[in-house]
């Protein structure tokens, strides 16, 4: 009988005990969670998922952006960081105003991108579309050997195969012409170059960190916060960025059979755009390396062999920006769209805010088109995606659906005049946990490339019939619901 009693007595002080933590973690999410939508899915999850809910929560639910766990300040001196700024506003102001009617219209984008990411609206470049892993590759080989001071390149993917060797026998043996090459790499998206690949790099001279090396891969918060973007500058002038990593799986090989179809999209930026994508590797690299690598004025040269006629700004957010400054960027260029928004994205989770946005553009009477893929490589995002379109049929967004294979572009052109090509997707993920760079370019010419490219892209796609949608059996439209409740967590 006392035995009895001692198990029950046990038995309570556990469920008191238990209950204790649920409240506190609870406590937690509520103060830490900056969306309320997310704060709701974290508490459903701890609440009836025992155990398993609160592991999750503490591996990948905490707030590195409230906590500013990830402190980047490339400059420490707060007057010299004044001095700065005021000169990047006023260099700004002054390219705003000899810029072209095109570029004008979107002050109110320019100015947010000046004061929430002190990103210059430069002048003078010139900029390239790369349609695909064969167009991109080409040109960035060719800009690397050319490369007479440095090589800075900062990945998400990088593969131990065809194209990652190849890339690695370049650096090597630029590095060991004498050339500075620094390589930022993911430490969980690009895993297979850990050891050998890394090693034959040092070896050689090149200087290699992970970006926050993940220790442990279970429950591992860090496994949340991921460095996703893809960046590469050339001697301080000419710079890459967009959707493509270093694989094989980005190139589109005519001569031999692929499982996928893969279609995406990138950048090549000469000229002063190229110095905040520099900017943003030095303070990726100080903090990868825990060096404190100098901007000296060698990294920042300007050439007139470069000079174009291109107006440019780069977006950058993630856990070590104040606030989801390319989530904010897309918001106000979708708000300043007059005629015509088109977007293309691979994982579309977007939000209340972004869904609403494009809403009240297609109701105002903007053409609004949205391609996504038929199925991209995750069947819970794609279930999820699809639990957002039928709210964007009713007010009659067009949505695609990508067919040829993967369509992995994060592109946006609104009225022939503004694009934005970069790493971010319209997803959770990319707006407030990973580390994201997107390039704005304000011009008509390369606009007009870019929307020729969405429209070719449609060819291989299905459009959405918003009747037939809403036809479809109730469990599928139940099995969306039910996935849309935990998009806040993908």
């Amino acid at each position: 009988m006392q035995r009895a009693l001692s198990d029950i007595n046990w038995l309570l002080i556990g469920e008191t005990l238990y209950l204790a933590i649920i409240i506190l973690v609870c406590l937690r999410i509520i103060y830490d969670t900056r969306s309320s939508i997310k704060t709701l899915a974290y508490l459903l999850l701890v609440i009836f998922v025992p155990i398993g809910g609160i592991l999750f929560y503490f591996s990948f639910g905490i707030n590195y952006r409230k906590r500013s766990l990830y402190s980047k300040k490339l400059i420490q001196n707060a007057e010299l960081m004044n001095e700065i700024e005021q000169k990047i506003i006023s260099y700004s102001r002054q390219n705003f105003r000899e810029s072209p009617a095109e570029v004008q219209q979107y002050r109110p984008l320019a100015l947010l991108l000046v004061k929430d990411n002190l990103s210059p609206l430069t002048a003078g470049n010139k900029v390239k579309l790369l349609l695909n892993g064969e167009q991109k590759f080409a040109e960035v080989f060719e800009a690397l050997e050319q490369a007479r001071h440095h090589i800075h390149l900062e990945y998400y993917i990088i593969e131990n195969d065809h194209i990652g060797n190849k890339l690695k026998e370049l650096l090597i043996r630029k590095a060991r012409e004498g050339v500075i090459v620094r390589l930022i790499y993911d430490d969980f998206g690009s895993r297979p170059i850990r050891r050998k690949f890394r090693r034959e790099l040092q070896d050689a001279g090149v200087e290699v960190y992970p970006f926050h090396k993940v220790r442990i891969l279970l429950l591992a918060n860090r496994l949340n916060y991921r460095n996703h973007r893809k960046i590469i500058v050339v001697d301080g002038v000419t710079a890459f960025v967009g959707g493509i990593n270093i694989s094989d799986s980005y190139i589109n090989y005519p001569d031999q059979k692929q499982k996928t179809y893969w279609r995406d999209t990138h950048l090549r930026i000469d000229g002063p755009g190229a110095f905040y994508l520099q900017y943003l590797f030095f303070t990726d690299w100080n903090f990868s390396s825990k060096r404190h690598l100098e901007p000296e004025t060698q990294y920042f040269l300007p050439t007139e062999s470069t000079q174009g006629d291109t107006v440019v700004q780069i977006a950058s957010s993630g856990p070590d920006s104040a606030k989801p400054t390319i989530m904010f960027s897309i918001l106000q260029a979708i708000a300043l769209a007059k005629e015509e928004i088109l977007l293309t994205t691979p994982y579309f989770i977007p939000g209340e805010s972004i869904l609403d946005a494009m809403m009240i553009a297609a109701m105002g009477g903007v053409t609004v088109k949205l391609l996504v893929p038929e199925n991209s490589d995750s069947f819970i995002v794609d279930t999820a995606a699809r639990s957002y379109f039928e709210s964007l049929l009713d007010v009659g967004v067009q949505i695609y659906l990508y067919r040829k294979g993967f369509v992995h572009a994060k592109t946006l052109v609104v009225d022939g005049n503004l694009s934005m090509v970069g790493t971010a997707n319209m997803d959770y993920r990319s707006f407030d946990l990973n580390f994201e760079v997107n390039a704005v370019v304000y011009d008509t010419a390369f606009a007009g490339e870019l929307r020729q490219a969405f429209f070719q892209d449609l060819i291989h796609a299905t459009k959405l019939d918003a009747a037939t949608w809403k036809a479809r059996p109730v469990y599928i439209h139940l099995m969306e619901k039910v996935f849309k409740l935990i998009s806040p967590l993908l």
